[in-house]
C-alpha cells in the first residue's frame, strides 16, 4: 500500500507541474498515470505542441524545470501577426514593445513532460506510478482509497484529477459538466516554408475557421493548427499532401512562400467543456479535467498550468497554517478564482469564434476596423501584448 497526503491522477504537464510546485512542502505525493510518463523524443518535432507564455515560463524557471528543456526543442516567438482573410484587418505584436526577449515559446508537449518528469523524479516527497489504472475509488470521511489494476492500493487525503478532458476522476465525482461542440476539427502537422518564419507566430481567420503557423527551432519549420468546420476538415484530410499544402499557401496568402507538408496529419474534434463544480471533500480537478477551450488563442495549456500553480499555492498556505487542505471549504477560494479565469477565457474564445466566423460583409468591416484600431492605439495594444504574455 502506498500512503500519501495527495494522489495526483494524470502525469501530463498539469499534474506534474502541481507535483513540482509542491516540492518545498512537507506533503507526500503519489502521481498515477495509465501510460509511461517519460518518452524519448523523435528526431522530428512532435506533432502536439503548446505556446507557453512568458508568465508560465518564469514560473517553470523558478521551479528549475525550464532549464531542463532541450535547447534544440525550444522555439521562442518574438512577434505575432493576426489578420482577417480577404480583409484589411490586421494587427501585429512584438516583444520589443514590452522590452522583452520573446512573447513566449513553442514547446513540444512531450518535451515539457520529460523536463517535468526529470525534475519531479528528484523530489523526496513524490512517488511516481506510471502504466497503472485506477479500478475503483473508495471515498471515506478522512481518506480516499484508490484500488489499482496491479493489486496495489493508494491511500490519500486529497485526490487531484489532472487526467484530461475525459477525466475519470471528474466522472467518479459526478461533477456537472457544461459542454458545447464547437463544430470544428483541428488539424495539426509540421510544415516546411519557403521563406523563414522569422520567429513570428501567425494566425489568419478564414470564413471556415482559423489557421495558425507556430514557429519551430528550424527557421523553415512550423507547426500548424488548422481549425475548420468539421465538413471542411474532412475534405482537407481527404486531400493528398500537395493539395493540402496548396490550401495552406492560399489561406496564408503566400506570406511564407511555398509550403510543404513534412509530417503525418493528426486531427481531433473541438469541444468546449466546463465543470460547474471543481471540488468536494477529498477531491479536486484541474486543467483539461475542469475545462477545455478552442485552441485559436493557444491558451489551453497556460490555463491548466495556472490551475496547478494556484492549487499548489493554496495547499502550501493551508499546510503552513495547519489547516485541513483536503476539505472543500478550505479550497473554495481557489475554486472561485480559477473558475472565474476559466469562464473569462471560454467567453473570450466564444466571442472570437463568433466575431471571426463566416464572411458576412458587415462583420468583416467591424473586424477590420477593430483590428486596425487596436493596432494603432498604443495603450490598448500593450494590454493585448501583456495578456498574451500572461502578465
Amino acid at each position: 500500500m502506498y500512503q500519501a497526503d495527495i494522489a495526483i491522477v494524470g502525469a501530463g504537464m498539469v499534474g506534474l507541474a502541481l507535483a513540482r510546485a509542491l516540492k518545498d512542502t512537507p506533503v507526500s505525493i503519489v502521481v498515477i498515470d495509465t501510460s509511461p510518463i517519460q518518452k524519448s523524443l523523435s528526431d522530428e518535432p512532435e506533432l502536439r505542441v503548446s505556446a507557453i507564455n512568458a508568465a508560465n515560463q518564469q514560473a517553470l524557471s523558478d521551479l528549475a524545470v525550464w532549464q531542463l528543456l532541450p535547447e534544440a526543442r525550444l522555439s521562442p516567438y518574438t512577434d505575432m501577426q493576426v489578420w482577417d482573410q480577404d480583409s484589411f484587418g490586421r494587427i501585429a505584436f512584438s516583444c520589443n514593445e514590452m522590452g522583452a526577449q520573446s512573447l513566449g515559446h513553442i514547446v513540444e508537449n512531450q518535451a515539457m513532460v520529460n523536463a517535468l518528469f526529470d525534475a519531479v523524479s528528484s523530489q523526496h516527497n513524490v512517488t511516481l506510478l506510471p502504466s497503472v489504472r485506477i479500478d475503483k475509488v473508495l471515498a471515506g470521511k478522512s481518506e480516499t482509497m484508490l484500488m489499482l489494476n496491479n493489486d496495489e492500493v493508494v491511500s490519500c487525503r486529497l485526490v487531484v484529477g489532472a487526467d484530461g478532458a475525459n477525466s475519470a476522476i471528474r466522472q467518479h465525482a459526478n461533477f456537472p459538466l457544461t459542454f458545447k461542440d464547437y463544430g470544428h476539427t483541428a488539424i495539426v502537422a509540421t510544415v516546411r516554408t519557403e521563406l523563414p518564419h522569422g520567429k513570428v507566430a501567425r494566425q489568419v481567420f478564414t470564413p471556415s475557421g482559423p489557421l495558425a503557423l507556430l514557429p519551430l527551432t528550424d527557421p523553415h519549420l512550423c507547426s500548424i493548427v488548422w481549425s475548420q468546420t468539421s465538413e471542411t476538415a474532412q475534405s482537407l484530410l481527404a486531400q493528398d499532401n500537395t493539395e493540402f499544402a496548396k490550401g495552406l499557401h492560399i489561406a496564408m496568402n503566400g506570406e511564407v512562400g511555398h509550403i510543404d507538408v513534412e509530417s503525418a496529419r493528426m486531427h481531433f474534434p473541438l469541444t468546449m467543456r466546463y465543470a460547474r463544480q471543481w471540488l468536494s471533500d477529498g477531491l479536486v480537478i484541474i486543467g483539461d479535467a475542469a475545462h477545455t477551450i478552442h485552441p485559436l488563442a493557444g491558451q489551453g495549456a497556460n490555463l491548466g498550468l495556472q490551475d496547478a500553480f494556484a492549487l499548489a499555492a493554496s495547499i502550501a498556505q493551508l499546510v503552513s497554517e495547519e489547516k485541513p487542505f483536503h476539505l472543500a471549504r478550505q479550497l473554495r477560494p481557489f475554486e472561485r478564482a480559477r473558475k472565474a479565469e476559466a469562464v473569462k477565457m471560454i467567453a473570450a474564445m466564444e466571442g472570437f469564434k463568433q466575431l471571426f466566423g463566416g464572411d458576412n460583409r458587415l462583420k468583416k468591416l467591424i473586424r477590420g476596423v477593430g483590428m486596425c484600431a487596436a493596432d494603432a492605439l498604443p495603450g490598448l495594444k500593450q494590454k493585448f501584448i501583456t495578456q498574451a504574455m500572461g502578465w
